[in-house]
Formats: C-alpha cells, structure tokens, sequence
C-alpha cells in the first residue's frame, strides 16, 4: 500500500470500518440517548433514512430492554414473601433504637407563666 493509499483511507473511512461502528453502535443504542447516538455517527457518512432507522432501532432496544428488566423484576418480586424475609431478618439481627426525646413548651400569645 502506498501512502497515497494510507491518506485515501484516512480520509474516506472503509466501508468495513464504517460497518464496524455502525454495528457497535447498534448493540450499544439500548443504552444511548438519541443525541449520543447522533454523536456517535455524526463523522459517518451516512443517508439520512439510515440514521432515522438507527435511531429508531435505538428506541424499540430501549423499549425491549425495560420492558424485559421490569417482567424479571417483577417475576422475582412476585416469589418473594415479606413475612418470611422479615422473620429472616428478625431472627439474624438484633434492633435498637437510640431515641432522644425533649419537650419545649409552646409560645403562645396569651401566656400567663
């Protein structure tokens, strides 16, 4: 390769290259906002239609993921019995309570004291 050949690829990004980024970003896009993932692109040249499907990509990842963590979150809450954990925790640990306690008498308008 000569190096006229080293600055055309400088210049011009390979199209693997480009492939590259556009896949890690695609696996990464559930975790970006919208302007971090313009960010990330901004130096591909890239159509505009192949940006907006990235984009929407992007937003239907999110979606899929939360929807995913919150069925699993709430698949484990629905397992789990308080009144057992709390026996659990009641049984291994030992509560105490430091309370200081003052009164003040209130200031009132018509004091006779």
């Amino acid at each position: 390769m000569s190096e006229e050949d080293d600055n055309n690829d400088n210049e011009n990004p390979r199209l693997s290259d480009i492939l590259k980024k556009v896949a890690s970003i695609g696996i990464g896009a559930a975790f970006m906002t919208e302007d971090a993932i313009r960010g990330a692109i901004k130096d591909i040249p890239l159509p505009k239609d192949i940006i907006d499907g990235l984009l929407d990509n992007a937003r239907k990842q999110k979606s899929e993921v939360i929807s995913t963590v919150k069925g699993e979150f709430k698949n484990y809450l629905n397992k789990v019995d308080p009144t057992r954990e709390i026996d659990k925790i009641l049984d291994k640990y030992e509560i105490r309570v430091d309370a200081k306690l003052t009164f003040h008498r209130k200031k009132s308008e018509n004091s006779d004291t």
